[in-house]
């Protein structure tokens, strides 16, 4: 059909984060990141208008295999704010500040299991 004719209604959209430790992943994305959390999804946290949860699943062992695979992207106002915020709590980036083609700016770090996290910044004055 169509995307013309049919649209789908999504009320809400949630990411699930799986892992062996889902408890530690939870808390880095609350406790670390600040994001808030949502009490009512389980162990869960907002983060714009997406809902991040974390489980456990029958097949998920160790950490992240391929962490490039999909990242969690953050837009924040303030990157550099953002940034020295996590940095002092011992998060360490591996990309720091990196200007982008399209004029964004990204910085990328690693969750407790691996995963890619980006804090992503649009500049106003535009692509590199």
């Amino acid at each position: 059909m169509p995307a013309a004719l049919f649209e789908m209604k999504v009320t809400e959209f949630f990411v699930n984060i799986t892992s062996e430790r889902p408890a530690e992943l939870f808390r880095f994305y609350r406790d670390v990141l600040a994001l808030p959390e949502v009490p009512e999804v389980g162990p869960a946290v907002r983060a714009g208008g997406a809902v991040i949860m974390f489980e456990r699943h029958s097949e998920t062992r160790g950490g992240a295999r391929e962490p490039q695979r999909y990242f969690t992207s953050l837009r924040v106002e303030d990157i550099a704010a953002e940034q020295a915020r996590i940095e002092a709590q011992g998060v360490t980036c591996i990309r720091r500040k990196g200007r982008e083609h399209w004029g964004g700016i990204i910085s990328t770090f690693l969750d407790p299991d691996g995963n890619y996290v980006q804090l992503v910044q649009y500049d106003a004055q535009g692509p590199a």
